[in-house]
């Protein structure tokens, strides 16, 4: 007989410092609580050698994406928005690591104006974006996609440059820009800060489940503003979810889980479902 259909968290940051110390007990917390996979994403080239390390401690649980986000830390006070330099740096290793990627991410963009306030600092960003788009193309994997403040112009470049497999992670734009992802046949993946979190609960009473993801952002974006969330909390996003939409929970992980495997197609080589 099959085994229950377990969950996947599409987008998490297991690489953070904050989970340096323990790392095991928090991958045996989410196996505990029926995750069969971790989406590990990286923000920037001094994590890709940490978040691959994570994929070979654990084999076939955590799966990594490399990627440059829009906004590069430059220490744990200073940010700022991204550059062609950044991407040069990650550019190599991107390349040594490329047959065990599940996707290319975080990548994206960020307009929150404290990172990107000038017209220049915008189209650096894009320029980014765009030299990814074409890597994930030609390297045939899917974007794990950061949006912050930037929902249509991130969707809209997306289009024009003809990105097909997509997810849209912590999606925090206008519904309506939301529904011209849908139709463009991209997934949205919903963490478990949706319970505190109204644009998120707006968004998915309109999104159909068959666009849906889970994820959890760890450590960031948990049921607890200031409190390390872990992919272990992922239950708790299917399960708003089906309140909002009035199925099953069962129906939500099943489906998300469906939809996961479309997204990043490599999963298959993992899940037993």
């Amino acid at each position: 007989m099959a085994a229950a259909v377990r969950l996947v968290d599409c987008h998490c940051h297991l690489a953070a410092p904050c989970f340096q110390t323990d790392v095991a007990a928090v991958v045996r917390a989410a196996q505990q609580a029926a995750v069969s996979a971790l989406v590990v994403v990286s923000e920037q080239a001094g994590e890709f050698q940490d978040v691959v390390a994570l994929s070979e401690r654990f084999p076939g649980f955590v799966l990594p994406c490399l990627g440059v986000h829009p906004v590069q830390e430059v220490s744990p006070e200073e940010q700022r928005s991204v550059t062609l330099k950044d991407l040069d740096a990650a550019w190599p290793l991107i390349e040594l690591y490329k047959d065990k990627l599940v996707g290319i991410g975080e990548v994206g963009l960020d307009f929150t104006p404290r990172f990107a306030s000038t017209d220049e600092q915008k189209e650096g960003q894009r320029q980014v974006l765009i030299k990814q788009i074409e890597l994930a193309r030609r390297l045939d994997l899917p974007l794990n996609v950061h949006s912050r403040s930037a929902g249509r112009p991130t969707i809209n470049l997306l289009k024009e440059q003809g990105a097909t497999k997509v997810l849209l992670h912590a999606f925090d734009g206008k519904l309506s820009v939301a529904m011209e992802g849908v139709k463009a046949g991209y997934f949205f993946s919903i963490p478990p800060s949706i319970i505190r979190s109204e644009q998120k609960q707006k968004l998915v009473k309109l999104l159909p489940l068959e666009n849906i993801c889970l994820e959890t952002d760890s450590p960031a974006l948990g049921p607890e503003k200031q409190v390390r969330n872990e992919p272990k909390n992922i239950y708790i996003a299917a399960e708003y979810i089906a309140k909002i939409k009035g199925i099953p929970v069962e129906e939500v992980i099943e489906v998300t889980t469906q939809n996961a495997l479309k997204v990043f197609p490599k999963l298959r080589n993992f899940l037993r479902i």
